[in-house]
């Protein structure tokens, strides 16, 4: 599938794979997306999601207080474990895959800045969510997946933390939606782009 993205959209997997480490998480769900869509200043989902108020800086506060940079750290663990979540299993597995204390350790840097380490895998909501720009684009009739189409596809699925960034916001989902893909319709060479 990644072969069908064009630049901003395999940008804006690199950038969520920047923003997950940055923020010190475990996995890339689709608020890390969001933030990859948003730290590109020009493309199409950054240009819309600033019209209607939500820049990267904004969204980047809000999923920092969303989600915790380490388990327990703004978690009810109780509450966790009254829904079937172990956080100390899951602490036991990670440090078993990436070593002990991995979870606490301070990201590193590159010569360049850019924060090094691991690939950090996808979420299942964001694999998802991948999936689901591939089928707005095809459903769209355009062969490439663009920023716009990985937007679609936050907004499609409705339920992950990007979607709650979004609402929190006070954007509704629907007119995103209509701008979105009229954008989409009218940008020249969408179709044959890749």
């Amino acid at each position: 599938m990644f072969e069908r993205f064009h630049r901003e959209a395999r940008q804006t997997v690199v950038l969520a794979q920047e923003n997950a480490r940055r923020l010190r998480h475990g996995l890339i769900g689709t608020e890390h997306l969001l933030l990859g869509l948003l730290d590109q200043r020009g493309t199409l989902s950054a240009r819309v999601l600033g019209g209607h108020g939500l820049d990267y800086e904004h969204a980047y506060r809000a999923v920092a207080r969303l989600v915790p940079r380490r388990p327990g750290e703004a978690l009810d663990a109780e509450a966790l474990e009254s829904i079937g979540i172990d956080l100390s299993a899951i602490r036991e597995k990670v440090e078993a895959a990436f070593g002990p204390g991995s979870l606490d350790r301070a990201p590193t840097t590159t010569r360049r800045g850019r924060l090094s380490g691991r690939h950090i895998p996808f979420s299942p909501r964001a694999k998802k969510t991948l999936e689901l720009a591939l089928r707005e684009a095809i459903a769209l009739r355009q062969k490439a997946i663009h920023d716009g189409h990985l937007l679609l596809g936050i907004l499609r699925d409705g339920g992950g933390l990007a979607s709650r960034v979004i609402a929190d916001a006070g954007i509704d989902p629907a007119t995103l939606r209509r701008e979105i893909v009229g954008e989409l319709g009218q940008g020249p060479g969408r179709a044959a782009a890749s």
